[in-house]
């Protein structure tokens, strides 16, 4: 898989995380490790910060819950809204994790 290729699973991957759930970068690497032959939740980190502004990226934190660094306020409120449960500045993870 091309790395453009990658870019593009991860975008698609993180467009199908139904409202109201969220995925860890760790979480989107290890689901896309078999196809990619890659496993980099910094990596898709990377992919968030440069390419994720067209899909959900409010979606997407770390494995502790927390909000994409520089937009936690932005990423709280939409979250908020989608009805995710939340402890504090975190994500309750045990609560809203999506794997596909």
């Amino acid at each position: 898989m091309t790395p453009e290729e990658y870019v593009e699973q991860v975008l698609t991957l993180v467009e199908s995380i139904p409202e109201g759930r969220v995925m860890s970068y760790g979480g989107i690497a290890d689901t896309l490790a078999e196809r990619s032959g890659r496993n980099s939740p910094r990596q898709v980190g990377t992919i968030m910060a440069r390419h994720g502004g067209g899909v959900p990226w409010h979606r997407v934190v770390n494995s502790a819950g927390r909000l994409p660094p520089g937009n936690e306020r932005e990423a709280r409120a939409r979250l908020l809204a989608e009805g995710v449960p939340m402890r504090g500045e975190r994500v309750q993870m045990t609560k809203a994790e999506w794997q596909p």
